[in-house]
């Protein structure tokens, strides 16, 4: 039997030169993560799955820049929670930004459900805090992997999810009242 690593090594592997079904399980094995990290940050079913999948392209046009000693799904969420930040910000400056979950429950697929006030003040925070509250607590990144990942000092990274799990904090509070 073939280890989790060893076979993700296999597909990279088998992607770089080509082979189709080499790509497809990357693809199966990755996207589903891809596309709920996206759609976690930028609020927005349409766009996280285009987000999703342009980044998911990036990565496979960049796999000779890969470093195949290292896990597959840390460099694609990198990709995909910086182009969800840099969409959310686009987004914002075109003030399009009045998007809230609404009187449902936020569903965030096999990651559990929150609830509505959760769900809403997690779309209110701004994307850089956001991400960092999805790729800790969702996806489950230590703040020295996200840092990693977004290529930030540690300490911005705590300071990050310090402020957004303030903000959260209080504006779930007041949902409550």
């Amino acid at each position: 039997m073939v280890g989790p690593g060893r076979q993700e090594r296999s597909w990279i592997r088998g992607a770089r030169a080509g082979s189709v079904s080499d790509l497809e399980a990357l693809f199966r094995e990755h996207w589903p993560r891809a596309h709920r990290a996206a759609f976690l940050v930028v609020q927005d079913a349409a766009a996280a799955e285009d987000i999703a999948q342009e980044a998911f392209l990036s990565a496979l046009r960049n796999l000779d820049r890969f470093d195949r000693r290292r896990p597959f799904g840390p460099w694609l969420h990198r990709i995909v929670v910086n182009r969800a930040i840099d969409w959310s910000r686009a987004r914002a400056l075109r003030r399009e930004l009045s998007e809230v979950p609404g009187s449902e429950d936020f569903d965030t697929g096999d990651l559990g459900t929150f609830s509505e006030g959760v769900g809403a003040g997690l779309a209110s925070l701004p994307p850089d805090q956001r991400a960092v509250i999805v790729l800790r607590y969702l996806l489950e990144y230590t703040p020295g992997e996200i840092a990693d990942l977004l290529d930030l000092p540690r300490g911005t990274v705590n300071s990050r999810l310090r402020r957004g799990l303030d903000r959260l904090e209080a504006i779930v509070d007041r949902e409550r009242r």
